[in-house]
């Protein structure tokens, strides 16, 4: 299985979470899957901290693959009160300690932002034989669609990590909410997609004592993930009140590689783009009141509505620990 990974990895980044690189190193870690390309956006992180982590990663792997930065700001959206969200939570809460001890990945060499290149050319060179799995916001996706008009049919799937549709607190997720514009070119784009909400995600949970199973089999994978998310769970227990932490990035790797983890649904998708509601994932389904609504663009996609969390552990275990 060809893939490419669009994120925004914060492994070892105080406030950021971690469980984008918990999706690289499954991918990593999976024989049957060929990770052949990772790009960066802004969002959990900016584009080139990502950048740096994710090349980071890497290189305490011992693994090489392209790594391309990708848009450094949403479409319309502004940037400004995301990143003093996002980059600044931390210190809010005075929680920056759990990250002693933790060494950030050294700043990258700055490099331009080629994302939506490198994803178009790879998935149209290569027809129907690429998935793309996006885990961050879709700022790269849909640069890619408009810069390559096929894509949409050239792409073996989508498989996105956003949305929420009835998740206590939440209106909207970070991943549709930073750029409401490119979800809407992404979902309505006529492409097979998977999408995974928060939803499904917030049924995951990984523990410390999960984490310390985990690294109970010593190798670069895991010694590098128990130091980069211990702290993270550390900050989820004490800020989101949870017994561990979510893993929502990596469930859209584990599915790939075991769909049976998942029930799914099928339906048209968008993001509302105006309003109070801007970013709100919109679900038509059968509507008791459609006066007022346009008719759904694109086509239905796929969306994953259950997931066993204690098989999801099982399977990243097995599959972290058998990495040499």
């Amino acid at each position: 299985m060809r893939i490419i990974i669009d994120c925004d990895p914060g492994n070892g980044i105080p406030g950021a979470n971690v469980d984008d690189g918990l999706a690289l190193a499954l991918a990593l870690a999976a024989p049957q899957m060929s990770l052949e390309l990772i790009t960066t956006v802004a969002g959990n992180t900016t584009s080139e901290v990502g950048y740096a982590v994710a090349c980071d990663m890497l290189r305490q792997l011992g693994c090489t693959v392209p790594v391309c930065r990708g848009a450094a700001h949403a479409l319309l959206e502004p940037a400004g009160p995301w990143r003093e969200r996002m980059d600044t939570s931390v210190d809010d809460v005075g929680l920056r300690y759990l990250w002693r001890g933790v060494t950030p990945a050294a700043k990258a060499k700055v490099s331009p932002p080629t994302a939506a290149n490198a994803i178009g050319e790879l998935i149209c060179n290569n027809p129907g034989v690429i998935t793309l799995v996006a885990v961050g916001p879709l700022t790269n996706v849909a640069m890619a669609l408009r810069l390559f008009p096929d894509m949409a049919q050239m792409v073996k799937r989508i498989v996105i990590m956003g949305g929420v549709f009835n998740v206590p607190g939440y209106l909207k997720d970070t991943n549709f909410g930073i750029d409401p514009e490119a979800a809407h070119v992404v979902l309505t784009s006529g492409a097979p997609i998977t999408v995974v909400p928060m939803d499904t995600t917030t049924q995951t949970q990984m523990t410390h004592a999960d984490l310390q199973r985990l690294a109970g089999v010593d190798n670069p994978i895991t010694r590098y993930l128990n130091v980069t998310m211990r702290p993270w769970i550390d900050y989820s227990m004490r800020t989101r009140g949870l017994p561990g932490c979510w893993i929502h990035d990596a469930l859209t790797i584990a599915w790939l590689l075991d769909p049976t983890l998942c029930d799914s649904e099928s339906d048209y998708l968008d993001v509302a783009l105006e309003g109070v509601a801007r970013g709100a994932t919109c679900r038509y389904g059968k509507l008791r009141v459609n006066v007022g609504v346009a008719a759904p663009r694109g086509a239905p996609v796929q969306i994953l509505t259950k997931v066993d969390n204690a098989r999801l552990l099982a399977l990243i275990e097995r599959y972290l620990q058998k990495r040499a």
